[in-house]
């Protein structure tokens, strides 16, 4: 990569093949087949790169060639030797291999030297804002580094950012500076290139997008079997986002943060106690995976939330002013380009709001928001795709949440895209983006009084993709906690479809915690108890939810039986196993949990008590240690508190 290749020859550049980690699988006790495999390596370097002339470090690409190749003789010669003689003759190799290495030292090309200079240079003036003119940019990146189209700068930006997803803190240069590098980069492709780009190549971008959920599928169809090291021990399939916690194990960030969600405190896979419950991202075993998937043509898509890109990259001062430079190429271009050179404004706008606060900061402060709302209503499906997730982007900076509200029809155009979006990712995304903006107490209404926009996100919940539905539901959380918003929800359908969404896997936890809120208020109340498999959902979920799941459940439960008049709380305290799940949830709930169950276990009591007694039979109903002589008269009179786990992905590839 020519930008990689003027700074220093020490860093490595290329990542190892994959043939390295993947084949054999087995080799203990296994010289020959560690042989073959090491020869299989050092002999797919050599053809790859022999034949080959760089434009940089040409003489130091050569003398690591050739040492290669005498590494594959000395592999050649003590796999053929004899068991007694091989020893020897090994020893010997490293000998005569280590004295021809020494021989040779670092060549500093003084062209190279320069180049790299000149670059330092280069963003020490953008550093201070004093961006290069196209004529001096051109002369650089273009006659001497052969950077010589809009193609080749994006293949620089991609090999740039995985040596920093990749390598991290054992760059160097740092990847301060790299990131400086592509925001300069970046620059250069808008101003020297232009905005066009080949239409084959943005449609094929575009559908790549759109496999996403077909891993599986595809690993099925094609019966490959996966390496076990890139399964998660707990789901057992393929790694989207392997992460590392304290015990040292590698597990899908889905399954082991639900694991710890459930309230478990040990490595599910060593039984150790896990010291803290921090989850680091597993950089290198995911590129592992990436290139398995590659070499087997399987399509992979890393989580939205995934740190491939994104806040992983540092931003110094040249990057940051770079980047306020390209952003006002974007902008000219969303003013006066062509549609499909809107588009591609739109996406940069959209990856770069995906860089950090300050990132999001000086994008909004641009203007760009006016441009990103017309592009919402365009007819082309990747420009309004990449418009939508733009905004939810910059929303989620607090600042540009106001800025958003107060562009005129912006929240119209929104809930517009979430209604009928050309594809489903802009009607998802259209949804996050509501909940993005609903963090804002006053903003909650403004958005349920939006026509349409309370009716669709209740569709999505029930119908949408597994992600949709997550959105959907984490947006209609935030509205409820609106207390004006609640006659609304239950007219446009919401109540009916939280109710169902207690039998749905990945929303249901979220589901019972509006559905608690919604049930403090009488008319809450009355639609809820009025549909009938409420109560059996709650506690459905009493008895088989999460951590929070149960507190949520247990939560709505209690606010039915004080909002919801005597027949409610009679549902509720006839319904089957309810002392036995109260019971559980004393001894093994969430604090939270513990304390409600407490308190629907004072209203159980009373009313079996009141039963009772009106039977003629005067006798008290005792549970879990307490008794009716202490009991509160009436009601307890604590305030209903919901427990929510809301990850938002910040950002769509």
């Amino acid at each position: 990569m020519a930008s990689a290749a003027i700074f220093s020859s020490l860093r490595r550049s290329r990542s190892p093949s994959l043939d390295a980690f993947l084949a054999p699988v087995d080799l203990d006790n296994d010289v020959v087949g560690l042989l073959k495999t090491l020869t299989s390596i050092a002999s797919d370097l050599i053809s790859s790169f022999s034949d080959k002339s760089p434009p940089f470090q040409k003489k130091n690409s050569r003398s690591l060639i050739r040492k290669i190749e005498l590494f594959v003789v000395l592999l050649d010669s003590v796999r053929e030797s004899g068991p007694k003689s091989s020893l020897i003759i090994a020893l010997s190799r490293i000998n005569l291999l280590q004295k021809q290495s020494r021989r040779n030292k670092l060549f500093i090309d003084k062209h190279v030297e320069s180049l790299r200079l000149k670059f330092f240079k280069l963003l020490n003036e953008v550093g201070t804002g004093n961006i290069p003119n196209s004529e001096e940019l051109h002369d650089f990146f273009v006659t001497k580094l052969g950077i010589l189209d809009a193609r080749a700068c994006r293949v620089e930006i991609e090999f740039l950012e995985e040596q920093i997803v990749n390598h991290g803190s054992d760059l160097e240069p740092s990847a301060s500076i790299l990131g400086g590098v592509i925001a300069m980069i970046r620059y250069c492709r808008f101003l020297l290139f232009g905005f066009e780009e080949d239409e084959m190549e943005i449609s094929h971008r575009f559908r790549r997008g759109k496999k996403r959920g077909l891993i599986s599928k595809e690993i099925a169809d094609t019966f490959i079997t996966i390496p076990k090291d890139f399964c998660c021990p707990i789901s057992l399939d393929l790694m989207m986002d392997p992460v590392i916690i304290s015990t040292g194990q590698a597990f899908d960030r889905a399954s082991i943060s639900r694991w710890i969600e459930e309230g478990h405190c040990n490595c599910p896979k060593t039984g150790q106690t896990l010291v803290h419950k921090k989850l680091v991202p597993n950089r290198a075993l995911r590129n592992l995976i990436m290139q398995w998937c590659t070499a087997h043509k399987i399509p992979y898509s890393p989580p939205d939330n995934s740190d491939l890109v994104g806040e992983s990259f540092p931003a110094s001062r040249p990057a940051v002013e770079a980047n306020k430079a390209t952003v006002r190429l974007l902008i000219q271009e969303l003013e006066n380009g062509s549609d499909s050179g809107k588009a591609i404004a739109a996406r940069e706008i959209r990856f770069l709001a995906k860089t950090g606060r300050e990132n999001r900061g000086f994008i909004a402060e641009s203007g760009v928001i006016p441009h990103l709302k017309i592009l919402l209503s365009s007819q082309t499906p990747i420009a309004q795709e990449n418009a939508v997730t733009a905004m939810l982007n910059l929303s989620i900076y607090d600042k540009n949440k106001s800025r958003i509200m107060e562009e005129s029809g912006c929240l119209t155009s929104i809930v517009a895209v979430l209604k009928s979006g050309h594809t489903i990712e802009s009607r998802e995304n259209a949804a996050a983006t509501l909940f993005s903006l609903s963090a804002v107490h006053e903003y909650k209404k403004l958005i349920a009084d939006e026509p349409g926009a309370l009716p669709t996100l209740a569709g999505m919940l029930l119908s949408g993709t597994p992600r949709g539905r997550k959105d959907a539901v984490t947006a209609l959380f935030n509205l409820s906690t609106h207390t004006a918003n609640c006659v609304k929800m239950i007219e446009s359908g919401v109540v009916k479809s939280l109710v169902e969404a207690l039998e749905c896997d990945g929303v249901a936890e979220e589901a019972a915690g509006a559905l608690a809120l919604i049930i403090r208020q009488p008319v809450g109340a009355e639609a809820v108890g009025n549909e009938e498999s409420a109560v059996v959902g709650l506690i459905g979920m009493m008895r088989c939810g999460t951590p929070r799941g149960k507190e949520n459940a247990v939560a709505a439960l209690l606010e039915l039986c004080r909002s919801g008049g005597a027949a409610a709380t009679e549902r509720v305290v006839r319904a089957p196993a309810l002392a036995g799940l109260i019971h559980s949830l004393l001894f093994t709930g969430t604090k939270r949990a513990r304390r409600k169950a407490a308190s629907l276990a004072r209203v159980f009591q009373r009313c079996h008590y009141d039963i009772l007694h009106f039977n003629g039979l005067r006798l008290g109903y005792g549970f879990a240690g307490n008794s009716t002589a202490g009991m509160e008269s009436g009601f307890p009179t604590e305030s209903v508190s919901v427990s929510m786990s809301m990850p938002m992905s910040v950002s769509v590839s």
